[in-house]
């Protein structure tokens, strides 16, 4: 025996819901792309499975039973609460989500302290962040839109520069005043140094590099310490560690608010740098425009 609280058909509920709500069989074959005598067999159909007469049927249209009042009311409050649901899904992901890869370094000091503008700028949108060590491999990683640090080579993606790689040492205020006289390069090769763990190829500029494009020739120096993550590096700093190679922007937050400052105004600068990377091979979300427009605008302010 059939249980007396299984659904009907779905299609001709529906059917039913419009031809109820219009109270007419021509009208709601009209609505739905059908034809008068389709609608009416699926509303026969709906009767036969109920066992009852849904309409009273008249020269002028048809009129609902009490039976068909019943059901139209609960038929109505369920396609409304669906529609509202429908809508605000295809509402959400008409921008939806956002995954952004970043490397820990951009993340902890060039975006979070933007999250909240980043958040203002696109209220809607689910955003994601995934932070890797090992740089961005487009044929690895997942992810809508990429800040990656390199030569801007990552094909088949597209990619913008947003900074040059400039790097300046910079230490905490009171490393600074307890090692007075630095003056020219030369002077921090006996310092206590701060190193981001070196990867082969060169991805990043290390200490020696540093030297080496200013023409300074450094003899090694056991007196520091070498992390893998530029994020203890720079913490590394804040606690009066030693001197830490700072890559603009990231640092910049830092020197604004005097928790660092920078040794020297010799910035090292190389064809190298952050970039915005999308890739070609999906379809793009529609996050991206509005998120690049918002970053666009932020390295835009920074600059100014």
């Amino acid at each position: 025996m059939p249980r007396q609280d299984r659904l009907p058909p779905m299609q001709t509920l529906s059917v039913f819901e419009s031809a109820a709500r219009l109270a007419s069989f021509t009208a709601a074959a009209r609505e739905l792309g059908s034809t008068q005598p389709a609608v009416s067999q699926r509303v026969v159909q709906l009767e036969t499975d109920l066992g009852t007469p849904l309409f009273e049927r008249g020269h002028r249209g048809v009129t609902l039973t009490a039976d068909g009042e019943r059901l139209f009311e609960a038929v109505r409050q369920s396609l409304d609460a669906i529609r509202v649901a429908t809508g605000d899904i295809r509402t959400r992901r008409a921008t939806g989500s956002l995954t952004l890869l970043t490397d820990f370094g951009f993340a902890t000091y060039w975006l979070m302290p933007r999250l909240a503008r980043l958040k203002h700028s696109m209220p809607d949108v689910s955003v994601k962040i995934v932070t890797s060590q090992q740089g961005f491999d487009p044929h690895r990683d997942h992810a809508d839109v990429a800040i990656a640090f390199g030569d801007g080579d990552w094909a088949p993606c597209t990619s913008t520069r947003l900074f040059p790689e400039e790097v300046t040492p910079v230490c905490s205020p009171a490393f600074a005043a307890a090692h007075p006289g630095i003056v020219h390069a030369g002077d921090l090769a006996h310092l206590p140094l701060l190193h981001v763990q070196p990867t082969e190829p060169e991805r990043w500029l290390a200490w020696d590099s540093w030297f080496a494009a200013l023409g300074i020739e450094r003899r090694a120096n056991t007196d520091g310490m070498t992390f893998n993550s530029y994020a203890l590096v720079i913490h590394a700093a804040l606690m009066n560690q030693g001197v830490a190679l700072g890559w603009t922007p990231l640092v910049d937050e830092l020197v604004a608010t005097g928790q660092l400052v920078r040794l020297l105004d010799q910035p090292v600068v190389t064809a190298r740098g952050y970039f915005l990377v999308c890739p070609l091979a999906r379809p793009e979300a529609a996050a991206v425009p509005l998120f690049r427009r918002w970053l666009f605008d932020e390295c835009r302010a920074l600059a100014a």
